[in-house]
Order: structure tokens, then C-alpha cells, then sequence
């Protein structure tokens, strides 16, 4: 199991940036990828992006060009830069890990909000 725990999240004017960190501990050497989701109040979570273990990066269009994720590996961290935030950012992000045979743990979520 992985136990993962984010943070980085608050307050912040559109236009401006969070940098947001998943910290993972347990059975790391297990991990094939790591995800961010984020969930806005009274809708689904979804999927914002992604880092495979060979570095491959994925973003959601809604992302593309602000969002940035990436990884410290000899600190078990996966990072999600998030410039000119908008409004429409405004959601609890969780980060997600995919171990072996479908595998999933979740952090317990941080709290970003972008006001206009």
C-alpha cells in the first residue's frame, strides 16, 4: 500500500499560481504512475494529469499550457505547478497512485480556490 498526503493548497486571485506536492510513503518501488484528480464542489472528480514512470506527462485540455507536474524521486514527491489559475480551478485536488494489477491509493485531498 501507498499512503500519500498533498499539500500546497489555498486562497488565491485569478492569475495567480499554487505549487501543490504529493508525498508518498510504503511500497513506492511499486508505483507505475502517479495522477492528479480534482473534484469541484457538487460535481465528479476528474482527472487533471498525469507522470508515468519513464517521465511521460499527460494534462487534460482544460490544463494544457498552465499546469505542469512533475517529480522528485529521491523525495518520493510529484509536484503540481498550476499558473494563471483561473476560477473554473477552484476544487479539492487529490493525487493518485496506480500500483500492479489496478492498484489505487488516494491522498486525502488539499483545498484550492481561485476567486475573481
Amino acid at each position: 500500500q501507498v499512503q500519500l498526503v498533498e499539500s500546497g493548497g489555498g486562497l488565491v486571485q485569478a492569475g495567480g499560481s499554487l505549487r501543490l506536492s504529493c508525498v508518498a510513503s510504503g511500497s513506492t518501488d511499486e508505483v507505475e504512475s502517479t495522477r492528479w484528480y480534482r473534484q469541484p464542489a457538487g460535481n465528479q472528480r476528474e482527472w487533471v494529469a498525469s507522470i508515468m514512470n519513464h517521465g511521460l506527462t499527460l494534462y487534460t485540455d482544460a490544463v494544457k499550457g498552465r499546469f505542469t507536474i512533475s517529480r522528485d524521486n529521491a523525495k518520493n514527491t510529484v509536484y503540481l505547478q498550476m499558473n494563471n489559475l483561473e476560477p473554473g480551478d477552484t476544487a479539492v485536488y487529490y493525487c493518485n497512485t496506480l500500483r500492479p494489477n489496478m492498484q489505487l491509493d488516494w491522498g486525502p485531498g488539499t483545498q484550492v480556490t481561485v476567486s475573481s
